[in-house]
């Protein structure tokens, strides 16, 4: 399986970009402070970036986040699927409830829910 961190610098490559200018790239788009140590820590496999980051770079190159992590060979398009296949029952709400969660959830803590979740099945779906 690759790494993603090998992904990651293929997807850097590919868009010809220098690690400081993808987190040049990165801080604009998405209002973060990234910096080419960071990038070159996650591309070594010498770190993972946070969940959030994470989901910002699968955003940024355009692909899933399982082709991101590795799990998939398929790029497949940034938050296509999960999350209109989950909205439709809201099962995040129900599910948050069920914790003890009053009221509604706002759009992005279903998307931080699904993410995790989809994070989650992917790494579990690898230690097989």
């Amino acid at each position: 399986m690759i790494s993603l961190g090998s992904r990651l610098k293929y997807l850097r490559i590919e868009k010809g970009l220098t690690q400081e200018e993808l987190a040049e790239n990165l801080n604009k788009k998405f209002e973060i402070s990234i910096n080419k140590g960071m990038i070159s820590k996650w591309e070594s496999d010498k770190s993972e970036p946070r969940l959030d980051y994470t989901k910002n770079l699968a955003e940024y190159f355009d692909v899933s986040l399982d082709y991101l992590i590795g799990v998939s060979k398929e790029k497949g398009a940034w938050g296509k699927g999960i999350q209109d296949d989950l909205s439709e029952m809201d099962i995040f709400t129900k599910a948050a409830h069920k914790v003890g969660h009053e009221g509604p959830l706002s759009d992005e803590e279903k998307d931080k829910i699904a993410l995790a979740i989809q994070i989650a099945l992917a790494k579990h779906k690898n230690s097989r």
